[in-house]
């Protein structure tokens, strides 16, 4: 796993404003005003999703983050940024605030 990729990926971000990453499960949790917006592993970045922004992964043919745990399948509430999403600075702030806001109805706020 590429500490250089998370690098690149926290600059990219950091225009958005309160952006920081910690370590966690082998990747990084990339946070929004301390709040999970996208998980790392891999050199691949899953944003936080719920039914107000699948639509926009679906629709980008893109895949929720999934992993084996005692012998089973956990699919988590990420779905993966496709690259041209990612080098598209504008269409980029637009899935991150949308995390945002996926993060925020998560907390209750």
């Amino acid at each position: 796993m590429s500490s250089e990729f998370s690098e690149y990926v926290l600059e990219l971000l950091e225009a958005s404003g309160g952006i920081s990453k910690s370590r966690m499960f082998g990747g990084y949790a990339i946070r929004k005003f301390g709040l999970t917006i996208a998980l790392i592993f891999q050199d691949e970045i899953y944003f936080k999703v719920n039914e107000s922004n699948i639509d926009d992964y679906k629709a980008l043919n893109s895949r929720p983050f999934t992993y084996e745990k005692k012998g089973r399948m956990i699919t988590m509430s990420n779905w993966l940024l496709p690259i041209d999403i990612l080098e598209d600075e504008e269409r980029l702030m637009e899935f991150v605030e949308k995390s945002y806001q996926v993060a925020l109805k998560a907390k209750g706020i």
